[in-house]
């Protein structure tokens, strides 16, 4: 593929990813209008979110795997022609409930674009110049959250409808320039899927998702044995084993175990896991704002601009420096900024030119986690029939940290009693995780090893391929 063609197609994975992303980022200005249309209360308008994460959840591996097995082309097709249906049943819903199931659908299709995306740049650009297209994906994600508020004000003065409906002509766009530009090829060998394998692990995750959501951070002990919790919690460990005994016995996995026998691999999922959990305690910062500034919440959100601004900034760099230094220098100087900026928000967040200077190094350090870094390293040590699903488990790494977040977070505020005090505490824990972090990155392979191993991938002789899709 000549490099106006791969860049093309990076164009067309850019569009695709900002529209999954956007979704996320200009809903909030419009819970208001959709409470207010359907006369919900404040607990139930938050399905809104919650309907997406479970089904997004679910639909990250699935889709991952049938990328692996059917070709990325038709399923990146799939997945963004899914994640249209559901943003039009959102849009023409005439109940919350079928509202709850546009978003559930659009969850569902959203969960495959990201980890398609990445996996078709490992299939088509060369190993040197991975690092900067996984750092161009990534910042979309930056951009999409510092312009969806401000696109979903827009749309909302013609109605929170138009929110959704601007997803139709956007993905439409993506199907047409997907179908001509995205590799075609597809093993011609296509075993049984492992339906009881997927099946075991979106029960292992709907449960999880569903059990965390439910936590009481104010009386967390408590919560966590009460009956809207425990039982989740116990169904989704229950589920673990029954996946890993089924994996072990499956003659095409959903998700091949083999993988994290690499320590790379490994590693990488673990640092998913902790940047999740980094980036979703990004959430409670504006409540610790309005408790030691006393400014207004929507104040508190503008005053995050520059987190967003670092990430946005920060991922395309990162990308270009992977491909010159390798993910662990990269990766050592996230955790560290990442740490560094955590530190100094649990300790001074009074002063606002410390809360700044937090800010901006906590945003550089998740660019260099979030997006490009971790599936570099997956894209390196995984084959090409592996790397849909590859991709897929480090978006769920990435999700699972997401949830345990909120519960961390609140949990530690609570019993730190609330407030400044409280949420100060919060973030040192997110410090000190992140500083688990740090030990991590120092595990990973240096860039002569990282080379060595993608170089090696690359001349592995690739089985027949059909070109059918």
């Amino acid at each position: 593929m000549d490099k106006k063609t791969r860049n093309k197609l990076l164009l067309v994975l850019f569009i695709g990813v900002l529209m999954g992303a956007l979704d996320i980022a200009i809903v909030g200005p419009a819970l208001p209008s959709i409470q207010a249309t359907f006369g919900v209360d404040d607990r139930t308008i938050t399905w809104v979110f919650s309907a997406y994460v479970l089904f997004n959840l679910i639909g990250t591996p699935l889709m991952a795997k049938l990328s692996d097995t059917f070709g990325r082309r038709s399923i990146y097709v799939l997945d963004v022609t899914i994640f249209a249906i559901g943003s039009l049943v959102v849009a023409l819903s005439p109940s919350f409930a079928v509202l709850l199931a546009g978003r559930a659908v659009q969850g569902f299709g959203a969960g495959g674009i990201f980890p398609v995306a990445s996996a078709v740049i490992g299939d088509t650009f060369p190993p040197e110049k991975r690092g900067s297209a996984l750092g161009l994906i990534g910042a979309v994600f930056g951009i999409a959250f510092l312009v969806g508020p401000i696109l979903g004000g827009v749309l909302l003065m013609w109605g929170w409808n138009w929110l959704f409906l601007v997803n139709l002509p956007i993905a439409l766009l993506v199907i047409v320039m997907s179908w001509q530009l995205l590799p075609a090829t597809r093993p011609d060998r296509r075993p049984a899927f492992d339906w009881a394998g997927m099946a075991a692990l979106a029960i292992l995750l709907a449960s999880l998702a569903y059990g965390l959501n439910q936590i009481d951070t104010a009386h967390f002990i408590s919560s966590i044995f009460s009956m809207s919790v425990l039982p989740y919690l116990l169904t989704a460990i229950v589920a673990f084993f029954v996946f890993i005994w089924v994996e072990q016995r499956a003659a095409d996995p959903v998700l091949h175990l083999d993988i994290f026998r690499k320590r790379q691999v490994l590693l990488a999922a673990g640092l998913a896991g902790g940047a999740g959990l980094g980036e979703s305690a990004m959430i409670f910062v504006p409540a610790l704002l309005v408790a030691t500034f006393g400014v207004t919440t929507s104040q508190a959100s503008f005053m995050l601009l520059p987190i967003v601004l670092a990430m946005a900034v920060g991922s395309p760099l990162v990308g270009r420096m992977l491909d010159k230094m390798g993910s662990k220098v990269v990766i050592l100087m996230g955790t560290s900024l990442l740490t560094l900026g955590m530190a100094l928000l649990s300790f001074f967040s009074s002063n606002l030119i410390i809360f700044y200077t937090a800010a901006v190094l906590i945003g550089f350090g998740l660019s260099a986690l979030l997006g490009a870094p971790l599936r570099y390293i997956v894209l390196n040590e995984t084959s090409e029939a592996q790397r849909g699903i590859a991709q897929g488990a480090i978006s769920l790494f990435t999700k699972v940290g997401q949830l345990t977040s909120a519960a961390l977070v609140g949990a530690v505020a609570a019993s730190a009693g609330g407030g400044v005090g409280g949420y100060q505490a919060a973030f040192f824990a997110v410090a000190i995780v992140s500083l688990v972090l740090i030990i991590f990155a120092t595990a990973l392979k240096n860039r002569a090893a990282e080379l060595a191993t993608a170089k090696q991938h690359a001349t592995v002789t690739a089985a027949p391929a059909s070109t059918g899709d």
